[in-house]
């Protein structure tokens, strides 16, 4: 009977004999914490298959949903911050950005990319919020005035897909003028006659909400994105109360009290911004 008994106590596998599963293979949602394939998570547009959460997306990600055949020519790559200030809290500006950099293979917060959606021309500035919370700093501000002077000359709509938790403290003021930076040029925008959508995303907060993200044409976000000027947290410290309301903040909250025109499904992201594009056409001015 020793055939199924284990003759010896504790565990006879050597370590280099040992088979563990890679890294990379599995995922599991922060929300209902299901577990699936990266691969599945992928084909479903990184949305959680179970309860729907959708998971946070880079900009290059965006821009390969978005765009026919995931095919983009990328602008105003060669613009990056400095540390102008000399800023260091736990650590200078300069390692933050040098880090940054190194951890995600972008130049800054920011990217732009100009694509066809069922072959209409469109231009996306799209957050990234790995370097440094998506946070708004000078070069932000840079980009998005740089994309609208473009979609202006080029005659394009545009769309800017917020994720930032708000102004970039180390650039100090420098990161608060882009509010007002931004917020002008949106002026020129619809003074051209062109679209602008807001699509904003888990998380917009702080200095964007506050003013580009919330100037669109039209305002539309993914499902469950929080959405405001301070988090939750701080709310409940300035008024002094326990809790707040179920779902304060998400979505769906300001959809219901006017904020946002619609959410959408990412899956069909690409044909709503299709119908709004097409909606819009007609009303665009001739080129000169």
């Amino acid at each position: 009977m020793a055939w199924y008994k284990r003759k010896q106590e504790g565990i006879q596998t050597t370590t280099k004999d040992k088979k563990e599963a890679p890294e990379g293979i599995w995922h599991q949602c922060a929300k209902c914490h299901h577990k699936t394939t990266v691969k599945d998570l992928k084909e479903n547009l990184y949305v959680c298959i179970s309860c729907g959460n959708h998971e946070r997306l880079g900009s290059h990600t965006y821009f390969e949903i978005i765009f026919d055949h995931g095919k983009y020519k990328e602008l105003f790559e060669n613009i990056a911050a400095v540390d102008s200030l000399n800023f260091v809290d736990q650590k200078p500006y300069a390692e933050r950005l040098i880090d940054a950099r190194k951890k995600t293979g972008l130049v800054d917060a920011i990217s732009v990319a100009h694509g066809k959606v069922n072959r209409n021309d469109f231009v996306i500035a799209a957050m990234d919020f790995d370097f440094i919370g998506g946070s708004m700093g000078s070069v932000m501000g840079e980009k998005i005035a740089k994309a609208i002077d473009y979609c202006i000359e080029q005659h394009v709509p545009f769309m800017i897909i917020s994720k930032s938790g708000g102004a970039r403290m180390m650039e100090s003021a420098y990161s608060l003028m882009q509010m007002a930076k931004t917020s002008a040029k949106l002026t020129q925008l619809a003074e051209a006659k062109l679209p602008y959508i807001s699509f904003m995303t888990d998380p917009t907060t702080g200095g964007v909400t506050a003013s580009f993200a919330m100037l669109g044409d039209f305002n539309i976000s993914e499902p469950g994105a929080l959405i405001g000027f301070a988090g939750p947290r701080i709310v409940m410290e300035t008024i002094k109360v326990k809790s707040l309301p179920e779902g304060f903040q998400r979505a769906e909250s300001l959809l219901e009290n006017g904020f946002l025109d619609f959410i959408v499904e990412r899956k069909n992201l690409k044909e709503k911004l299709s119908d709004i594009l097409v909606l819009f056409k007609n009303m665009q001015p001739a080129k000169d």
